[in-house]
């Protein structure tokens, strides 16, 4: 569309019509010492092979990042070139909110593989298609408790992510929700369970936990679920990255009521932090206090499969009162991304993705554990994230390393302050034996 500027006769009527002589008198509330009285100052204009150069110069000046070892939440994976050629398709990238199942058939379709690929790895018996990402998705899971059980108090481990966690915060602000940290154990990483068996009683609204956990540590806690329920709380289980599930016991098989997590891991770029996808799944018996949207299977005139949004518990469908949420997504884009990945990786292809995946990472946790002066700070099993000690503050060890171009992963520092000597490493399939060498190498030296 080009683009055709107001002329001199069009400005005139248009401040004739609202009553003003010129542009300057629509900025009279603005104090004159605020106003700029000089014409900008921009460079020249330049043409569009200019332009690509000086970008181009700009780009030269950033520090390239040659191997990267950051997680925390963002994990670097190769993305077949078959999910962008195919998300990225007209009929896709151009569709609205499905409210017409007539003429939206192929979208509410790819909502409902993406849910059903979701319930069948959480090992839960319904998902949705309509979370933000992981952060706002566990914030809505203990609203949804909140709802089912009318209880204050929740029960929410320390090794939760730390973002996550704030989210949570800022979504029960002025919900008279009570808050208890779970700490963690020092020796292993993983949630202290006897410190939540103690603060867990009748007045429990949920027990949160993440597994993999913030550490990459791999929670133990199958058979809490009874202890639970015996209170009448439910069991919330955050899953960060999702891949692991690929490998892991699904929280449904181990007493989770809800299970939510980030899918980015799951066929979505890193790209600066989103967009992303997140997912949600619960028991059959809370499927009404579900939030966000819910497609499902039903049959036409002809008998033929359709597909349709049901169940809707947005403040636009229902009575405000009943509403569940006012999620306004069903991150289509990025849950057809996923649906896409999954399918093209299929159950073996994603198995064997996470072995690979957790294979390097140990690899480079024995090399690290020879060498002198670090030390693998927690021993519980880990899938591809872990933390390493070092000699001296993180953030110093970490600087060092970027010069090298590389990025050595998360400084705990700030987020738990006595773990200030504390690295959080990853490793996915797209660091090379190469890589993983060189950084343990530069490790022995810093």
């Amino acid at each position: 569309m080009s683009y055709v500027p107001h002329t001199e006769n069009d400005i005139k009527e248009m401040l004739a019509s609202i009553g003003v002589e010129n542009v300057d008198e629509l900025f009279a509330c603005i104090p004159e010492s605020l106003r700029l009285k000089r014409e900008l100052d921009l460079p020249t204009v330049l043409s569009e092979a200019d332009l690509t150069a000086h970008f181009n110069d700009l780009e030269e000046r950033n520090l390239g990042a040659r191997s990267v070892f950051l997680g925390a939440g963002a994990y670097r994976h190769y993305v077949p070139a078959i999910v962008s050629a195919l998300a990225l398709r007209g009929e896709f990238s151009t569709s609205y909110t499905p409210y017409q199942p007539e003429v939206s058939q192929g979208t509410l379709q790819a909502i409902f593989e993406f849910q059903t690929m979701i319930a069948m790895l959480t090992g839960m018996d319904i998902a949705n298609a309509s979370m933000y990402d992981g952060a706002s998705a566990l914030a809505e899971a203990v609203l949804m408790a909140r709802r089912i059980n009318k209880r204050k108090r929740m029960l929410i481990s320390q090794a939760v992510h730390p973002e996550y966690r704030e989210v949570i915060q800022t979504y029960c602000r002025g919900g008279e929700i009570e808050w208890v940290e779970i700490p963690y154990d020092k020796e292993s990483g993983q949630t202290d369970l006897n410190f939540l068996r103690e603060k867990l009683d009748g007045d429990t609204c949920a027990v949160v936990l993440q597994s993999p956990n913030f550490f990459g540590a791999i929670e133990e806690y199958e058979g809490l679920e009874q202890e639970i329920k015996a209170e009448g709380a439910l069991l919330i289980v955050n899953v960060v990255p999702a891949l692991s599930l690929a490998l892991l016991k699904p929280p449904g098989e181990q007493g989770a009521d809800i299970v939510c997590g980030e899918g980015q891991s799951l066929g979505l770029p890193v790209a600066y932090g989103g967009p992303y996808v997140g997912f949600f799944s619960v028991r059959k018996e809370y499927l009404r206090q579900m939030p966000g949207r819910l497609c499902g299977e039903t049959r036409d005139r002809e008998g033929g499969r359709a597909f349709a949004l049901t169940l809707s518990t947005r403040e636009q469908h229902i009575r405000r009162e009943r509403a569940t949420s006012n999620i306004c997504t069903n991150q289509g884009l990025c849950a057809l991304s996923v649906a896409i990945y999954l399918t093209a990786m299929g159950k073996q292809g994603l198995r064997e993705l996470a072995i690979l995946n957790l294979r390097k990472a140990d690899y480079l946790k024995k090399r690290l554990a020879e060498l002198s002066g670090y030390e693998i700070r927690f021993s519980s099993n880990t899938f591809n994230e872990f933390v390493l000690r070092c000699p001296k503050k993180a953030d110093d060890v970490r600087s060092t390393l970027l010069m090298d171009g590389i990025v050595a992963g998360l400084s705990l520092g700030a987020h738990y302050p006595e773990l200030e000597d504390s690295l959080l490493i990853c490793v996915t399939e797209l660091n090379s034996r190469e890589e993983i060498d060189r950084l343990v190498d530069r490790l022995a030296s810093v």
